[in-house]
């Protein structure tokens, strides 16, 4: 069961540092966005006087730019919720692996709680039933005194 859990806890780890890298890729990915937009954005070295070329290519050409990382980024961020999800999964199963083992261990508690008092009570029962065994010993032995004197006496009156 440790083992398990320990190997569990390994795979856990290294999904972990999977997604960090992700993530990390996914960083450098944005970055790049950013410097390709800064570049698109920034105004053009000055242009010749004559007549200033209008806004929209530039518009387009970043829209073009930006088609193929999104498709990037898409399959990509399919992939971390894929990797995502088993690992909230198997997380909520050691949850509830977890759960289980103190539940398991609660009852096993009660159980020997239980153990114990019934121990107890038996010995109670036991020291009861010897308590009036000697009680009804000395009843008859008090009895039998009591019938031999009185018999005696009896005799004796004779």
């Amino acid at each position: 069961m440790l083992l398990l859990l320990l190997l569990l806890l390994l795979l856990l780890l290294l999904l972990l540092l999977l997604l960090l890298l992700l993530l990390l890729l996914l960083l450098l990915l944005l970055l790049l966005l950013l410097v390709l937009l800064l570049l698109v954005l920034l105004p053009p070295p000055p242009p010749p006087p004559p007549p200033p070329p209008p806004p929209p290519p530039r518009l387009l050409l970043l829209l073009l730019l930006l088609l193929p990382l999104l498709l990037l980024l898409l399959p990509l961020l399919l992939l971390l919720l894929l990797l995502l999800l088993p690992l909230l999964l198997l997380l909520l199963l050691l949850l509830l692996l977890l759960l289980l083992l103190l539940l398991l261990l609660l009852l096993l508690l009660l159980l020997l709680l239980l153990l114990l008092l019934l121990l107890l009570l038996l010995q109670l029962l036991l020291l009861l039933l010897l308590l009036l065994l000697l009680l009804l010993l000395l009843l008859l032995l008090l009895l039998l005194l009591l019938l031999l004197h009185h018999h005696h006496h009896h005799h004796h009156s004779q």
